[in-house]
């Protein structure tokens, strides 16, 4: 039985690819900050193990506990909307912490053992909001699209080990947390620049028209993670969810 190794799991995409690995027969290593806030049903074929991907000896302990991993699955991160004159330095940091220099530190920590065995595939999540530019996303647009690009070298480096590297991009998902935690973030700094409100009222009337129509649903995610880790013909970076595969094409 094969083993996938998932960060951010206590919700949204994490939590749904967790389940839908263990529907495939999988072992599921899922992992987050806080392991009581896992809502998971029990499985044999299912370990909930603590993870903050912000610290190296956290990631290792985790690894060193989880045994053999065939897959990695980078979902973990941190959402953020607001200017980029209102976002401090501290916030920036963090969200680099979370969604690129963590993801980087879980696959150094994950390809020994992956390279020995000569087999692996790492599956790093980015977002749809790299397709194009948009307002009030700039920071978190970034780190996304570091991870973009981070694994799209990475590829090529590890393809003579036989281990695959494939990003998923998902699109705009009413049903997560990102974009809640990221008003409740600004809200609770009072970050966001009052020259910006009139701007800020009309971006979000306008995401929130683009979220009534066909968009990403965390099962999308978790379907293309799972074909990114087991399809050797998937795409680099795979879309999830009509409105990412729509931006994907240039709509």
């Amino acid at each position: 039985m094969k083993t996938v190794f998932i960060t951010g799991c206590s919700t949204g995409f994490g939590r749904e690819t967790a389940l839908y690995f263990l529907e495939k027969g999988w072992s599921v290593v899922a992992t987050m900050r806080d392991p009581a806030a896992s809502t998971s049903p029990p499985s044999e074929q299912l370990r909930v193990l603590p993870l903050d991907v912000t610290r190296t000896e956290s990631i290792a302990a985790a690894v060193a506990e989880a045994g053999e991993i065939d897959v990695l699955v980078n979902n973990a991160g941190i959402g953020w909307l607001n200017a980029i004159e209102g976002t401090p330095m501290a916030v920036v940091h963090g969200i680099f912490d979370a969604n690129l220099f963590g993801t980087i530190a879980t696959m150094q920590a994950v390809l020994p053992g992956m390279r020995k065995r000569g087999s692996g595939a790492i599956v790093n999540v980015s977002s749809s909001s790299t397709y194009k530019p948009l307002p009030l996303l700039s920071v978190y647009r970034a780190s996304k699209a570091a991870v973009t690009s981070l694994t799209e070298s990475a590829a090529l480096e590890l393809a003579p080990f036989n281990i695959r590297a494939r990003v998923v991009v998902p699109g705009m998902a009413p049903s997560t947390s990102f974009a809640s935690n990221a008003q409740e973030q600004i809200a609770r700094g009072g970050w966001f620049p009052q020259a910006y409100q009139d701007f800020a009222d009309q971006t979000m009337a306008a995401m929130q028209a683009a979220g009534s129509g066909d968009v990403t649903t965390a099962r999308d995610v978790a379907e293309a993670v799972f074909r990114a880790a087991t399809d050797p013909d998937c795409p680099m970076a795979l879309p999830a969810g009509a409105d990412a595969i729509a931006w994907a094409r240039g709509g």
